[in-house]
């Protein structure tokens, strides 16, 4: 019975190829700038570590003098300074833990003929690796100890490996970092976390490619590397003495496996505020410690206007959705006559409504196909913008069958009142007509 209800409803769309094409572009247009919006909006709010991001919180506190408010809003600050940082990692309170800074580092290749180039660097502790399941092509990460003896090693990105060593396992190699020369313990497959969450207010992108070059803090700090973000609260604060000095300028992420852990680690951080206000560094005791997709969220990773134009174009869908129930119903009534004689014919009520929201169907499928050629080339219109995102703008496929996921719901919606209509068309009086 379908493939007969299929068949009426391609001859009856072959009849009217005007008004058939009006509501398969209407339909395209809206599916089209709708799945654009969010295949960006998707792009910019997702978990970027979704195999543990309820494990992994970001410790803050405030060190500012009470009449030098970080923020107006009472925002927390984003950073620590390298004193709190370093007692915190210390304390070892966490299952992993990591301090993070960010920095602008010149690269000199080994080779003779090479020039040197800058690349992003982290600065960062022996468990940033596995606590944010950095994946590896070649060898590991550093250990602990490398940590504490200021060992000259380094983690390098598979983008830089390919531009440095062609591809090659590079383990062991050296590589010259603001003059200093480091050697290679691990090499990164591709990996970027979208959004760059370890990057955020550190002075880094948070989209993009990833970092190229990682570096034990303190060994980078001995060779005079310095931070991309500083902000000072006090007075002596500068780049020479940053160990010392009262400015903020590392992250601190840790990994909490579980409630229990996340509550005795909460109580610690706000004992260890009220001691430094005892010490008389701190005036307040003000702590906070988000979790990663509600730190995301606090900090409004993804733009108000990106949200806004995802909302306007549901908007759009729904007006292209509302003419397409124009152009059907106007379809419908040409056709009572038809629908009179299929009814005296002894079609019933629900064979007419099935034969146009058939029809329907297949208009939604067609235009999302088109859809998808639209949204395709509002995506090849991102991927040519400056955002830090639009090289990473693109379909994947849970994606694309959503796209037929809308199509059909649309045309679905509006087929219902036209399919109702031609439901309610009696047949006597289209037989008189006739």
């Amino acid at each position: 019975m379908f493939g007969y209800y299929l068949d009426l409803a391609l001859r009856s769309l072959a009849r009217n190829k005007v008004l058939t094409t009006l509501m398969v572009v209407a339909l395209a247009l809206g599916i089209g700038a709708t799945i654009t919006t969010l295949a960006v909006l998707r792009l910019l709010s997702g978990d970027p570590l979704p195999q543990k991001s309820a494990q992994l919180f970001y410790p803050q506190m405030d060190p500012y003098p009470a009449n030098q408010p970080f923020s107006r809003s009472g925002k927390m600050p984003w950073l620590l300074s390298y004193v709190d940082a370093m007692n915190l990692l210390r304390a070892r309170r966490a299952q992993r833990q990591a301090a993070v800074a960010l920095s602008q580092v010149k690269v000199m290749p080994q080779t003779a003929d090479g020039n040197p180039f800058y690349a992003d660097g982290v600065m960062t502790t022996a468990d940033f690796f596995p606590m944010f399941d950095a994946p590896f092509q070649y060898g590991a990460g550093w250990s602990a100890g490398d940590d504490d003896a200021r060992a000259q090693v380094a983690v390098i990105a598979g983008f830089l490996n390919d531009q440095l060593f062609g591809g090659a396992d590079s383990v062991g190699h050296m590589i010259r970092i603001e003059g200093h020369d480091f050697r290679i313990v691990g090499v990164l497959r591709p990996w970027a976390p979208q959004p760059r969450f370890y990057a955020l207010h550190l002075g880094g992108h948070s989209y993009g490619k990833g970092q190229g070059v990682f570096v034990p803090l303190q060994s980078a700090r001995a060779d005079g590397i310095t931070p991309s973000a500083m902000m000072s609260y006090g007075p002596g604060s500068g780049m020479d003495h940053l160990e010392t000095s009262p400015a903020i300028w590392l992250g601190v992420w840790l990994e909490l496996p579980d409630a229990a852990a996340v509550s005795t680690y909460r109580r610690f951080l706000a004992n260890y505020a009220q001691q430094q206000v005892a010490l008389g560094r701190f005036q307040k005791s003000r702590t906070a410690m988000p979790a990663l997709m509600e730190w995301l969220r606090g900090e409004h990773v993804v733009p108000d206007d990106a949200r806004l134009q995802a909302g306007l174009a549901f908007g759009f869908l729904l007006i292209c959705v509302v003419n397409t129930v124009g152009l059907l119903l106007a379809k419908c009534l040409r056709r009572s006559r038809e629908i009179g004689v299929r009814r005296a014919l002894g079609a019933s009520r629900a064979a007419i409504f099935v034969q146009f929201m058939v029809e329907a169907a297949i208009v939604g499928m067609v235009g999302g196909v088109l859809g998808l050629v639209f949204a395709e080339l509002g995506l090849w219109g991102i991927r040519h913008q400056p955002a830090q995102y639009a090289g990473l703008a693109h379909l994947d496929l849970s994606m694309f069958l959503f796209t037929f996921v809308v199509a059909l719901a649309a045309s679905l919606i509006a087929g219902l009142l036209p399919a109702w209509r031609a439901c309610a068309v009696a047949p006597a009086p289209q037989l008189k007509a006739a």
